[in-house]
């Protein structure tokens, strides 16, 4: 494999709301991505796990809002920003700057729109826990290639983008799905060392424009038809932690 470059850092402070890039980031051995995917919003068929008002195991993504039920939280855009506060873009909705650690309301009554159409259960309470909220127990980070990126845009006939997929990682310079195939291989970026664990099986959220917020295709029927499975990126564990940043080499050991 010849070296990539790492093109993209980014992290979703609050789990399928939002995302932000960063230039760089401290990764440490064991740990994911700092401050990614800090926070769910539960909804109310999912409150019975809470500990009185504390969530203190992790749970799975069907306890929380989604953007495989709603594709139009696919759409909102944003991180923190430098006042200590979340700062959330929708095309649909005004602006919110709200504090996830002092008050939750402003959060559960702006996403409320978008997750009504699902029929499911509503929006009840924005929790953390003692493991990052992401689609797996694990501590893992997502690595995705762009020169994958091309190959599917290329095949579909149709641009993408990066944002439908939520990686914390993207690469260029590796042969164009050649990912696929590194499981239990290292990999160095800059200082870090990380393990290849496992790949990512994409779900419906994938299917979503997330400038609009609206379904425009079926994203695993169009991976199982382009390449006969539905994979796209990998799982990284960090093995010997360090400070990775943007234009870093990305190399296969």
């Amino acid at each position: 494999m010849p070296a990539a470059r790492l093109e993209r850092i980014a992290r979703y402070p609050v789990k399928s709301i939002g995302g932000q890039t960063l230039d760089r980031v401290t990764l440490t051995a064991g740990q994911a991505l700092p401050g990614d995917r800090r926070f769910g919003v539960l909804h109310a068929d999912a409150a019975n796990h809470l500990d009185g008002e504390v969530l203190t195991k992790w749970l799975p993504k069907s306890a929380f809002l989604r953007g495989a039920a709603s594709p139009e939280l696919q759409a909102i855009r944003g991180g923190w920003g430098p006042d200590g506060r979340l700062h959330l873009t929708h095309p649909d909705l005004p602006p919110l700057v709200f504090d996830p650690d002092g008050d939750e309301a402003p959060l559960l009554a702006w996403v409320a729109p978008l997750w009504a159409s699902t029929g499911k259960a509503p929006p009840v309470r924005l929790v953390s826990g003692p493991l990052p909220l992401t689609d797996t127990k694990k501590p893992w980070l997502s690595l995705l290639s762009l020169d994958s990126l091309d190959d599917l845009e290329a095949g579909l006939g149709r641009p993408l983008g990066v944002d439908r997929w939520r990686a914390n990682l993207w690469v260029r310079g590796w042969p164009a799905q050649a990912e696929r195939d590194l499981r239990l291989h290292q990999i160095q970026i800059g200082p870090v060392r990380l393990k290849v664990v496992e790949r990512i099986g994409r779900c419906p959220a994938t299917s979503a424009d997330t400038t609009t917020g609206r379904l425009d295709g079926d994203m695993p029927a169009a991976l199982e038809a382009e390449f006969g499975h539905q994979d796209f990126g990998i799982y990284l564990e960090v093995q010997a932690g360090g400070e990775i940043a943007l234009g870093d080499s990305v190399v296969v050991l």
